[in-house]
């Protein structure tokens, strides 16, 4: 089994999902009392969340280049980052390492192409949302992104750093939700991406009928694989 490097803290809420999701998933393919060969460097959120609401990526990409080394050094034979939005900062990262990066948009878009979907909703923080490096990453496999507008994104944006990464789940704010995702359905969407790493702690599967393509439990997954290919 290969060491997965785990960088989290962006937020632990979800930190938290990643660690269950890749545990979960390691015992169900080897059964017993398999868990994962995991390694996690969990960064403070404050600062980069100050850095990413100055546009200073060069200075959030110093932190996490800080810890992906840090998990190298220490036996990490491939990394995550474990969140979306800072993926704004893969390509700083990738260069300052040795061992892979699986990229969480990658991962998704190879559910979407294997679900022969075409046209596709997109949550997340306005970052990932409004910049292009997590939609485009996406339509390299031929598939349309459809984001909401801004004030739906606005508001997916302010529900996710002021209530999910700090814990909170409130009906209401799930309620936004499924009617921004009601708007998307306008478009003729096939599905919806939660593309920020804590939206499945709001809406899943039981809240609507409109295809939900989790990414953190896409990314879990693809984790899984990758450790345990031989």
């Amino acid at each position: 089994m290969k060491t997965i490097g785990l960088i989290g803290g962006m937020s632990w809420e979800s930190s938290l999902l990643y660690y269950r999701l890749i545990n979960q998933g390691v015992q169900q393919r080897l059964g017993g009392l398999h868990s994962a060969e995991l390694l996690m460097h969990s960064v403070d959120f404050a600062p980069i969340e100050n850095l990413q609401h100055r546009g200073d990526w060069e200075g959030a990409s110093k932190i996490l280049i800080d810890a992906a080394q840090r998990l190298q050094a220490g036996g990490a034979d491939f990394l995550l980052i474990g969140t979306n939005t800072m993926h704004q900062v893969a390509p700083a990262v990738t260069a300052a390492i040795d061992i892979p990066l699986l990229h969480i948009a990658d991962a998704t878009a190879q559910v979407l192409v294997s679900n022969n979907v075409r046209r596709v909703g997109l949550l997340g923080t306005a970052f990932t949302m409004e910049l292009e490096f997590y939609r485009e990453r996406i339509e390299r496999h031929g598939i349309e992104v459809v984001v909401p507008d801004l004030h739906d994104r606005q508001m997916v944006h302010d529900i996710i750093y002021q209530e999910l990464c700090l814990g909170k789940v409130d009906d209401d704010s799930r309620e936004v939700y499924l009617a921004i995702i009601d708007r998307l359905r306008e478009q003729h969407i096939d599905g919806v991406i939660l593309g920020c790493t804590e939206i499945g702690l709001l809406i899943d599967s039981r809240h609507t009928d409109m295809l939900l393509y989790d990414t953190t439990e896409i990314h879990a997954a693809q984790a899984v694989d990758f450790a345990l290919q031989t």
